[in-house]
């Protein structure tokens, strides 16, 4: 499958079918659909379950519990949301209390994106402008949040650092990051990681854990969880 060829994407979701209109000519990468986020939303609608889970029923299911949006409300949000595919899947799974973020210009794209889908989501979801080193526009989203969810956001080494603070202030101490990425900036990458050892402890999910069709070999799905401050290095 390729991702730019067409301006219209379409990702299924369960018994809904998502329609990203993405605009490939503009000067602003969040107005694509990339595939980090395709990966990452089929990842949870696999391990999704369909009902509240017990503990005794995850032992052939590993990531169930991640995504159990059904059995407590859950805070999410996610960061560089672009055209919204990810945030619209994890909303259509039950991840129903969820804020989608992204710097301003590309919110046209975004708001036409949930307007185009607004029969599938049955609802307005909430967006918010964001830039990851403005403090104020974080303290009004009103952090913590329970899930914090992230695709195909670290290609420039001048806001890595910026995403990796966003992500540590954003997450409660015992919420998840669910991270899409794909190398696309060496230097990017090396700040990223060596910053995120630090705040995070980083789980990689297998490819062979990633939905059979939606496991492309550049792109992985990271699980990270908050280290407490008094862990030792």
């Amino acid at each position: 499958m390729k991702f730019t060829d067409s301006p219209v994407i379409e990702l299924p979701i369960r018994d809904s079918l998502l329609s990203i209109q993405q605009d490939n000519g503009s000067m602003h990468v969040g107005t694509s659909v990339w595939p980090c986020s395709l990966v990452l939303a089929k990842f949870a609608e696999r391990w999704a379950p369909t009902t509240p889970i017990s503990d005794n029923t995850t032992t052939n299911r590993p990531y169930s519990h991640l995504f159990d949006f059904h059995s407590k409300r859950r805070r999410a949000i996610e960061l560089g949301t672009g055209c919204g595919a990810a945030g619209m899947a994890f909303y259509l799974l039950g991840l129903t209390d969820i804020v989608l973020t992204d710097i301003s210009p590309v919110m046209p794209a975004l708001k036409h994106n949930l307007k185009r889908n607004k029969p599938v989501l049955n609802k307005n979801l909430k967006t918010s402008v964001l830039y990851w080193n403005n403090q104020d526009q974080m303290k009004t989203l009103n952090p913590p949040f329970h899930v914090v969810i992230a695709a195909d956001v670290v290609y420039i080494e001048e806001s890595a650092a910026q995403l990796v603070g966003a992500m540590e202030a954003l997450v409660a101490d015992d919420g998840v990051v669910l991270l899409g990425y794909q190398l696309r900036s060496p230097e990017a990458h090396e700040l990223f990681w060596e910053m995120c050892e630090k705040v995070f402890m980083i789980e990689k999910v297998p490819h062979e854990d990633l939905h059979p069709d939606y496991a492309y070999e550049e792109t992985d799905v990271y699980i990270f969880k908050k280290k407490k401050k008094n862990t030792v290095d």
